[in-house]
């Protein structure tokens, strides 16, 4: 196959968009021949067919389909190098990236980078969800600056990352204040067959609290399962149960969702790490970033 010519992939991305030739002449400012043409050019350099002809119309098979969903991903993308550049240009934004993943406090990571916005108005701040592994592939590809995350990266990994520990704390119980209040006396074992509502399996979290319950003999029966920390809160405030959260948000929750303190830890420790390619921090939005974290964390 000879080099693709993106010129050709365009007009057949705006005739498949448009359903039809005659409405892609209209959108391009090109005769319906030219387009046609140039469409026949493309069919040839790839080697087969991206339309069929059923009478005068034109329908997608699947090798266009498949050719129409790469096309789709390679004009956004340039559409969306077009605004970045024009909007860096306009307003000299530094941009900083940066993955959270699944499993951390989004109170947690607001209260760490607003300070972004303290030290430089400038910087335009992407912030992108999701597991380690997923993160740490668009790191491995520059895609990220930084990731903050509740857990390590891994030996053996075969990325050139670092961790920087930010600091660690304990854990707080929290129920609706009803529930709370019947189960503040003698905890942690009045948590035995009480209803409990626990993280997903991707959080280092739940393996060690499970661990932890083992180790003190106790069985609480597992209502719920989250991914997502924010609705766990929301069935922790409707009463269905006891949930836990890093004792460095405790006090947010209580304001915000209405929950009280059965009791706290800190045989469990919750850690929280920044995971840079860089051995020795030096990125001028990561150093005063990491620094303030340690000082959130530290005084909670």
């Amino acid at each position: 196959m000879t080099n693709l010519n993106y010129q050709h992939l365009l007009y057949f991305y705006i005739t498949a968009k448009e359903g039809s030739i005659a409405r892609a002449s209209k959108v391009l400012h090109l005769t319906a021949q030219t387009i046609s043409s140039q469409i026949s050019v493309l069919e040839d350099t790839c080697g087969f067919q991206l339309f069929d002809r059923i009478g005068k119309r034109l329908v997608l098979n699947e090798k266009g389909k498949l050719t129409y969903t790469f096309a789709d991903d390679i004009f956004k993308l340039g559409n969306e190098l077009q605004h970045t550049l024009k909007n860096q240009y306009q307003t000299s934004q530094h941009i900083f990236t940066v993955g959270i993943t699944d499993a951390l406090p989004k109170v947690l990571a607001f209260d760490l980078f607003r300070s972004c916005f303290e030290n430089d108005l400038n910087t335009h701040l992407i912030c992108k969800e999701g597991d380690l592994d997923s993160l740490m592939t668009e790191l491995a590809v520059n895609k990220l600056d930084i990731i903050l995350s509740d857990r390590p990266m891994l030996p053996g990994v075969h990325v050139k990352a670092f961790n920087h520990v930010i600091g660690e704390g304990g854990l707080t119980f929290l129920a609706s204040a009803n529930l709370a209040e019947s189960l503040k006396d003698n905890f942690p074992q009045s948590l035995h067959h009480q209803p409990f509502l626990i993280s997903g399996e991707k959080s280092v979290q739940r393996l060690n609290l499970l661990t932890w319950f083992d180790s003190l003999g106790i069985q609480p029966i597992i209502k719920a399962e989250f991914e997502d920390s924010a609705l766990t809160k929301l069935f922790g405030q409707a009463g269905y149960g006891v949930f836990c959260a890093p004792t460095s948000i405790e006090q947010h929750l209580m304001e915000h969702y209405d929950v009280s303190i059965v009791g706290r830890t800190k045989d469990i420790k919750e850690n929280l790490y920044l995971i840079s390619p860089e051995r020795k921090l030096k990125h001028p939005a990561v150093v005063p970033l990491f620094e303030h974290a340690k000082t959130i964390v530290q005084a909670k």
